[in-house]
């Protein structure tokens, strides 16, 4: 009698800060990659003291206790995609780039995260010019919004010729593809650019703009969805398209509930309600 091959989870690895509140962070990573059927895996790089009002505490790990971590999950675990969020300081951006690099990691989505839905600063400035030069060259997608493209490009993006061109801007950073995120922009569309590189292919992703102050955790969500996606074996265009679909409904979902006196978060499991 043939043995039966053992089925294979899609693993998904999220580098990141927890938020103590539930709504963001690794807590929300970890809800949208069970969300979206792939087994979740977690490098901690910051302990938030936060809840729906803000960040009222950030006590960063030890560079070297973040390289363990990510040492004992990739050593033994491995994983089909890695989604990067908080990483705080300039010497944690290089740990994470160099252990990605020893262990050719790939599907990476980075989410460069510098401020909170709360207005809160998550990233020194420092950090920025290392996000830059070890992070974003190796990332097969990076996910800014409105105001982290603004940082990183130096320069204001105010409106939607300007958001496409910027777009085409950050890829010449080094990463496969960019999607800048349009909830930032005046008006009452939500509308996202995604510009890949490879191709010079612009796609805009339109949506409407949904009433709610529960949008905590939106970015770490949204970029959350499409690492699952990939590490599922989806193209980025695909990954990102159905990403976009998920975090909408989750939105959409999570307007019906009150928690907390601040801005509460999306619904990850809507599709279990």
């Amino acid at each position: 009698m043939t043995a039966t091959k053992p089925k294979q989870y899609q693993r998904v690895l999220t580098i990141a800060g927890s938020d103590s509140g539930g709504g963001a962070g690794i807590q929300a990573d970890l809800k949208t990659f069970a969300a979206n059927g792939c087994y979740g895996m977690s490098v901690i790089t910051a302990l938030t003291a936060q809840n729906t009002l803000g960040v009222h505490g950030i006590h960063a790990v030890p560079v070297d206790f973040v390289r363990q971590q990510l040492e004992a999950v990739l050593a033994d675990i491995g994983t089909d995609a890695v989604k990067i969020g908080m990483l705080f300081s300039p010497e944690l951006i290089c740990t994470v780039a160099e252990q990605l690099r020893r262990f050719g990691v790939t599907n990476i989505v980075l989410d460069p995260v510098m401020v909170a839905t709360s207005g809160d600063k998550l990233l020194q400035d420092e950090a920025i010019v290392a996000l830059k030069e070890q992070l974003i060259p190796m990332a097969d997608i990076i996910t800014p919004n409105l105001p982290e493209a603004v940082v990183l490009l130096e320069k204001e993006l105010l409106s939607t010729e300007q958001v496409e061109q910027g777009a085409r801007e950050l890829v010449e950073l080094g990463c496969g593809a960019v999607l800048i995120k349009g909830g930032h922009l005046e008006g009452g569309a939500s509308d996202d650019c995604l510009y890949l590189g490879k191709g010079e292919e612009l796609i805009s992703l339109p949506a409407r703009r949904i009433a709610t102050a529960n949008t905590h955790g939106t970015g770490c969500t949204l970029s959350s969805a499409i690492a699952a996606n990939l590490a599922k074996g989806e193209v980025v265009s695909e990954a990102v398209v159905h990403a976009k679909a998920y975090i909408t409904a989750a939105i959409e979902a999570g307007a019906d509930y009150s928690l907390g006196q601040g801005h509460g978060p999306v619904d990850h499991f809507f599709r279990w309600h």
